[in-house]
């Protein structure tokens, strides 16, 4: 893989593969530069892409003390690595990420966003304690990752806790406990600045970044009410449903949207 360094001195791990305009990928939790394989695969047909390892994910450096402006600057770094301005699409956590780039006023020309993890208001069928992040850091001073992770995907995610019992029994969740200091980042950029989830509309009101806002037609209720609110709070932004997919998207029926998306950019 290749490094960039970001403004605070970390190193910054990704993947470049194809031609053409630039395409940033941004990993929500739990996720490396390996998930997204299959999509930067396809979105590689037509243009160079930049699949990263956020920082304290896969092969990418963690310089403490964390903050959303370090990420920031991460990806500012590889915009500068591709030549000053790229596409950048975001899923879910890592959507609020690209979000708070593009309004940071990076050289981003086109921003996709895939079920970017807020919530429209208090009302619905998911809603995270404003005390989250908070909660997530005492659980890391006390080194309980797997509270941490099991918080997480029920007070956040939003998953049912039989579900959640389940994850705790299968191969996989030794691994979510080895990143689970990671799941505070993704917390801290989700609850944006009040703390609360709830969708930054007056900061996305002032964005003039072209932008496509996706869901997955058999995504959980909340997530599709949030995609349309966000793509109504961004001005001119599109909104578009993948019918049949859920949270956990499929690069065959994401990448042809992004493709279509981002040619009509170029």
């Amino acid at each position: 893989m290749y490094k960039v360094i970001s403004k605070d001195g970390t190193s910054i791990a990704y993947e470049k593969t194809g031609q053409g305009p630039a395409v940033i990928l941004v990993a929500g939790a739990f996720m490396d530069h390996a998930s997204f394989l299959p999509l930067a695969e396809q979105l590689a047909k037509h243009f160079t892409v930049y699949n990263y390892d956020r920082r304290g994910h896969g092969e990418s450096d963690d310089t403490q003390p964390y903050a959303v402006q370090r990420e920031v600057e991460d990806i500012d770094a590889l915009i500068t690595e591709a030549g000053g301005s790229a596409f950048l699409y975001g899923t879910s956590s890592g959507a609020a990420l690209a979000f708070e780039a593009t309004a940071a006023g990076l050289g981003v020309k086109t921003l996709a966003l895939y079920e970017p993890p807020y919530i429209a208001d208090h009302t619905g069928d998911r809603n995270p304690p404003t005390d989250a992040v908070k909660q997530l850091k005492d659980m890391m001073a006390a080194n309980r990752r797997g509270d941490m992770v099991e918080f997480f995907m029920t007070q956040l995610v939003g998953l049912p806790a039989e579900m959640a019992a389940g994850m705790k029994r299968s191969p996989m969740w030794p691994g979510l406990e080895a990143i689970a200091h990671t799941v505070v980042y993704d917390a801290t950029i989700s609850a944006t600045k009040n703390g609360d989830f709830l969708i930054p509309a007056q900061q996305m009101s002032k964005l003039k970044t072209p932008t496509i806002v996706i869901n997955g037609g058999a995504s959980w209720n909340w997530i599709q009410v949030t995609s349309k609110a966000v793509a109504d709070a961004i001005p001119g932004a599109e909104h578009r449903i993948l019918e049949g997919e859920s949270h956990d998207v499929s690069a065959d029926v994401l990448a042809p949207a992004l493709i279509d998306f981002f040619s009509k950019k170029v």
